[in-house]
């Protein structure tokens, strides 16, 4: 059993003991951050005396040998390690002999840890953030393409205003719009290097933190050596974040279960992102909106357990969160994989336009532009309100839609219609009125698009 801490200890630890507390299975994803953040402390020591020019160029070419020949397959980072600094140092020491015992010099596994975790983060909010905006360019695809696409509006799940498919699928890209804002929120704030902290209260070495935060790409070194090594408020606010972007995927993936059935008809999934049933051969299952819906909770969950993990920690550093880190690895992991999937989906999905407008036509979701019209000719919106609900029953009695009703029915409940009541419902009339910003009128759709591909070119 290959560990760092031997010294004090007259007995062996026991088996079951040992692998209860390891964390190589796990933590073996750090390999990169580890060899990346020792490399640099390493160049610091160097920079401050503290190791030799030679020293740190034998340390450096040691590191660099055992990342290639990870990478490469050459090296496999197997369970006799405790954990992967034990496996670098072990490994190190192996290759180039004393000097690799210096590595460790002026740093603690707590900060070290902690430093593995923020630069795996940082890395990972690129990656998602990467991916977020492959989805908002498959929107905005969509958006373009679709300004003139008829479809109802709802509240409450029933049909309420005709709105258009660009609009619908624009309520979407402000929501990942701001799940990008939160992630830049996060990185910015949690871009601050604990390198130096050692276990708790810092060390008797002259380190040069600032150098070390700058060589690994933060802001800054830390202010604060307890704080730096129980920190984990950022894997927190990580979490949260992609907790709300599978809530924003969740939402969206109900939406396009409920356009795939055929009740609605409204979409076409592709084959690639569907599957049947074995037993009924006319079933085309949206499996991947309803695994991107299921897989929502256990992001959730990994949310809960780190905030019931941290509750209770008195400072600083405790055993306690190691456990911070494979639900972290999972739900990144989950939302990764929900992205590039949901993105593929949305991107191949056909829209069947002529149901999306029967669909708002037959709900009366022009029926609110039946009572302007009235308004604009001068009878008041309540007596408007109330015509217009007869009619609609009228409507509904008959089987039709408003757009379908004799202008002699109209005529009937109130003299003030005339002929042109038929294009003032009309879909295109109801939506093309929309014209404050953030409506779904061309023109302002237009503008909104023209802001969201600026947007993107410069985001």
């Amino acid at each position: 059993m290959a560990q760092l801490w031997g010294g004090r200890f007259t007995k062996e630890t026991d088996k079951l003991v040992y692998n209860f507390n390891a964390s190589i299975s796990f933590d073996r994803k750090f390999y990169e951050q580890d060899i990346r953040g020792s490399k640099a402390h390493v160049a610091m020591l160097a920079k401050q005396g503290i190791l030799t020019e030679e020293e740190r160029q034998k340390i450096t070419a040691g590191l660099d040998g055992i990342l290639a020949d990870v990478e490469a397959g050459k090296l496999e980072i197997t369970s006799e390690y405790e954990d992967i600094h034990s496996f670098v140092e072990a490994n190190l020491i192996e290759r180039i002999g004393d000097a690799g015992k210096k590595l460790h010099t002026g740093r603690s596994r707590n900060d070290q840890v902690a430093l593995d975790m923020k630069l795996y983060v940082r890395d990972e909010i690129d990656e998602i953030d990467g991916e977020l905006k492959k989805l908002l360019m498959a929107l905005q695809a969509i958006m373009e393409e679709h300004i003139h696409t008829y479809m109802p509006g709802f509240t409450h799940l029933q049909k309420a205003q005709p709105v258009t498919l660009a609009h619908h699928v624009g309520a979407y890209f402000e929501m990942f719009r701001r799940d990008r804002s939160r992630l830049f929120d996060i990185r910015r704030r949690m871009n601050t290097c604990p390198l130096g902290a050692g276990a708790l209260a810092g060390t008797t070495y002259p380190l040069d933190r600032a150098y070390t935060a700058e060589l690994l790409g933060f802001d800054e070194p830390t202010r604060n050596s307890m704080d730096s090594v129980s920190d984990r408020d950022y894997v927190i606010e990580l979490l949260s974040a992609l907790s709300t972007v599978m809530m924003h995927l969740s939402r969206f993936s109900e939406e396009i279960i409920i356009w795939n059935s055929n009740e609605y008809r409204f979409v076409e999934i592709d084959d690639a992102y569907s599957t049947g049933s074995s037993i009924m051969p006319q079933k085309k299952n949206p499996d991947i909106a309803e695994l991107v819906r299921g897989k929502t909770g256990r992001v959730y969950g990994a949310l809960t357990s780190i905030l019931t993990t941290m509750k209770g920690l008195p400072l600083a550093y405790n055993k306690d969160m190691q456990e911070d880190k494979e639900l972290t690895f999972d739900a990144i992991d989950t939302v990764k994989g929900c992205l590039a999937l949901f993105t593929g989906m949305v991107s191949t999905m056909q829209f069947r336009k002529e149901n999306m407008e029967a669909s708002a036509k037959n709900g009366f979701t022009n029926a609110t532009d039946a009572a302007d019209y009235l308004v604009n000719h001068g009878v008041p919106f309540r007596d408007a309100h109330g015509i217009v609900g007869q009619l609609v029953l009228t409507c509904i009695e008959k089987g039709i839609s408003l757009d379908e009703l004799p202008l002699e029915e109209y005529k009937a409940v109130s003299p003030v219609f005339e002929e042109d009541i038929y294009e003032a419902i009309s879909m295109r009339t109801c939506v093309e009125k929309r014209i404050t910003y953030g409506a779904p009128g061309p023109d302002v759709m237009e503008q909104v698009i023209a802001a969201n591909k600026e947007y993107l070119e410069n985001n």
